[in-house]
């Protein structure tokens, strides 16, 4: 796949609309997680060493065409120490703008027309700017007015960041470093459809953790307890096992569970084996057994995948312990040299910065839902209109 990117294009004193995703969590006016602004960065210092006018725009969680004070995107720009400009479709403030200027938009979707790509909200948006950057690869499976839309008004380029996540997962999923083992966690098997079935193919062992491997160990026939479990995904779990038998990849289920008798962060953890759960037992982490046989199986790996946390993380330590413990392994085989690791999605980076490891993994991709549907082998619309 080539591209079009931002080295094939001038931009000095030229006006960029610059895509970037800083749909970051903010809790009383404070960013508690700064990984994608940071990851933004190479890109916004690259149009500013090259003279460019750089106008962000990006979104906030879903305000359903609304304004919302909760959702602005006023603390990013104080975090970036950049102008914030109050209305996405303002264009008044270009004129005061010189080359290496940067400013931040607010949150697009206080319009509808941003989720539904409508044309003329997108024709707004492009209108007064030169260039278009998308670096913004966690929402490039959307096609929004400012992923899609607006580059039927604009010359349209990838950023260094997009570019890099194209590179390194292309390379990972088509050339990967043998033995290749995917870690997948998560809490349902019918949102991973796709990407257990491509995994499988690609993969040389495949763990499932978390309740993806409640569901899996009820297909074949041990007990769950009181669990979050989708027991109607036994057929769609018994396939997933037949094509991994059939691809020669190796499937890992959980051995054993960490279950309390609510579901309570303070809740009373013991660890049962798997054949073991009682019907009262509320299952919220992988068990010891498994934890240690997941951090074994790194001895064997040459590139590790992983996406989805194996328990309730947000609990805690207590429960977030199968997690917690896998990421520092990963992180210290990483830092040895003895593996590649790439890990996405929110909840997955999310357990990585708890445990300050995230420097410490070969590459961490900003995408959550895009770095599904990319290993997916989908067609992401972002990427797709910026192909040469």
């Amino acid at each position: 796949m080539e591209i079009r990117n931002v080295h094939d294009v001038d931009v000095h004193s030229k006006y960029v609309l610059l895509r970037d995703d800083f749909n970051v969590q903010i809790v009383d006016g404070k960013i508690t997680d700064t990984f994608r602004i940071d990851a933004s960065m190479p890109t916004i210092k690259y149009l500013i060493d090259n003279g460019a006018r750089v106008v962000i725009c990006s979104h906030l969680g879903r305000p359903k065409g609304r304004f919302n004070p909760e959702l602005s995107l006023r603390p990013v720009a104080e975090y970036m120490n950049v102008p914030f400009i109050d209305d996405c479709l303002k264009k008044d403030f270009l004129l005061d703008m010189a080359d290496g200027d940067v400013v931040l938009l607010e949150n697009l979707r206080f319009y509808i027309g941003e989720e539904e790509n409508d044309d003329s909200f997108a024709k707004k948006l492009a209108s007064g700017y030169d260039i278009y950057v998308n670096d913004a690869f966690a929402v490039s499976h959307r096609a929004a007015a400012s992923i899609v839309g607006v580059t039927k008004y604009l010359p349209s380029y990838a950023g260094l960041l997009l570019e890099k996540e194209i590179t390194n997962l292309t390379r990972v999923l088509n050339n990967p470093t043998r033995p290749l083992v995917a870690y997948i966690g998560g809490g349902k098997v019918s949102t991973k459809i796709d990407v257990l079935k491509k995994i499988v193919k690609i993969a040389d062992k495949m763990v499932i953790g978390g309740a993806m491997g409640t569901t899996f160990n009820y297909a074949l026939g041990l007990p769950v307890g009181d669990s979050l479990c989708e027991k109607d995904m036994v057929g769609t779990v018994n396939e997933i096992i037949k094509l991994a038998v059939e691809n020669n990849c190796g499937l890992f289920l959980p051995l054993d569970k960490g279950v309390g008798k609510d579901f309570d962060k303070d809740a009373i953890r013991e660890n049962r084996d798997a054949d073991k759960i009682k019907d009262d037992d509320i299952i919220m982490d992988d068990g010891d057994k498994t934890i240690a046989r997941n951090i074994d199986l790194l001895n064997i790996a040459k590139t590790v995948i992983w996406n989805g946390p194996f328990g309730v993380t947000e609990f805690g330590k207590r429960w977030g312990k199968a997690s917690f413990d896998f990421a520092r392994a990963l992180a210290e085989y990483t830092k040895q040299g003895k593996l590649e690791s790439i890990v996405g999605g929110g909840d997955t980076v999310a357990v990585l910065d708890t445990c300050g490891v995230l420097d410490d993994i070969s590459y961490v991709s900003t995408g959550g839902g895009a770095f599904l549907e990319f290993i997916e082998g989908r067609t992401l619309p972002g990427i797709k209109v910026l192909e040469k």
